[in-house]
């Protein structure tokens, strides 16, 4: 069976965006590797997420890339964070810095937010109705 694995988000900066997914977001560091060249291989993904799952926190490399950054959806949601405790983790989240733009929701799906990373990418906090 194929699978995605990791999806690649362009950051400025490896330490800052380390920083918000690991203590904003509560993930987890799953691989941070020196390449040698300057650059480095860094793996965050949610605690208790499959393993394999995850993002590589990628640092532009020029300005085509810098450009990106925080805009690589378009300005739509693009990524989708399911939680298994939608109010604890929306208190957690906020409590820690993280900006929603707008008041949790209840739909027939679930319960849903969305926030911004620190780079301005989109996201959905997400508990999917059971």
């Amino acid at each position: 069976m194929s699978r995605i694995a990791l999806v690649t988000l362009v950051v400025r900066d490896y330490d800052e965006a380390l920083a918000f997914y690991r203590d904003a977001l509560g993930f987890e560091l799953v691989e941070d590797t020196d390449r040698g060249d300057g650059s480095r291989w860094v793996v965050v993904r949610p605690r208790g997420a499959a393993s394999g799952t995850g993002l590589l926190l990628a640092r532009a490399k020029d300005g085509a890339q810098e450009a990106s950054v925080g805009a690589q959806t378009g300005g739509r949601v693009g990524f989708f964070l399911h939680t298994e405790d939608f109010a604890g983790d929306h208190a957690r989240m906020s409590a820690a810095g993280v900006r929603f733009l707008e008041e949790p929701r209840h739909e027939t799906y679930g319960s849903v937010a969305v926030f911004e990373d620190l780079y301005g990418n989109r996201w959905d906090l997400l508990q999917p109705a059971s």
